[in-house]
């Protein structure tokens, strides 16, 4: 899918080592909860993007259902004042999502109510957007763990993706090894 658009798709996530986003039940207790100690911090000229400085950024979501019903289960809706688009051909709409049921009907939403800067999340979600060529920036946190099964960040392809080195560092306390990358046109 090409087509003039005034958004940016912008892909964050946590991954495994290995490259998993969740466990195969969807538990991420090795991300969210990772056993604190001391690692090698590197701060560079160019850093990666952190969620203090991606989040305000964004001012529309995109998930799938899975990562969806996942939030639901926080103790609180971590979104208030960002629109939020859940891609599903199962669930219906209410006073905090809407649904679009394909890529394509989501990015027409996104086209229609102005969107700028667009938070791309769900594993399913990113690939199907990355595979439409929808995807403009990915930031990758590398967790220093191997969980060995899963759900994978990214599937099969059809196409080389190119990118391109935008920021790199890592942290000391949890020893994510953070990267962002623009994605190359194609």
């Amino acid at each position: 899918m090409t087509h003039n658009r005034s958004w940016t798709g912008c892909v964050f996530i946590g991954t495994s080592l290995d490259g998993f986003i969740a466990r195969p039940s969807g538990d991420l207790d090795w991300l969210t909860s990772p056993t604190t100690r001391p690692h090698t911090t590197d701060v560079t000229a160019h850093p990666a993007l952190t969620w203090e400085t991606f989040f305000p950024t964004i001012d529309t979501l995109v998930m799938g259902r899975s990562t969806y019903e996942t939030v639901l289960g926080f103790d609180s809706w971590p979104f208030h004042e960002k629109r939020v688009i859940v891609l599903s051909t199962t669930i219906e709409a209410d006073d905090r999502v809407e649904v679009a049921r394909t890529v394509e009907e989501a990015s027409r939403m996104l086209d229609a109510r102005g969107a700028s800067r667009v938070y791309i999340d769900g594993g399913r979600t990113i690939q199907a957007f990355l595979a439409t060529g929808l995807v403009d920036e990915i930031t990758v946190s590398i967790a220093p763990v191997l969980i060995g099964q899963g759900h994978r960040l990214f599937g099969d392809l059809t196409n080389d993706v190119t990118l391109t080195l935008r920021g790199h560092h890592s942290s000391e306390g949890d020893g994510l090894l953070r990267v962002t990358y623009d994605v190359d046109s194609r």
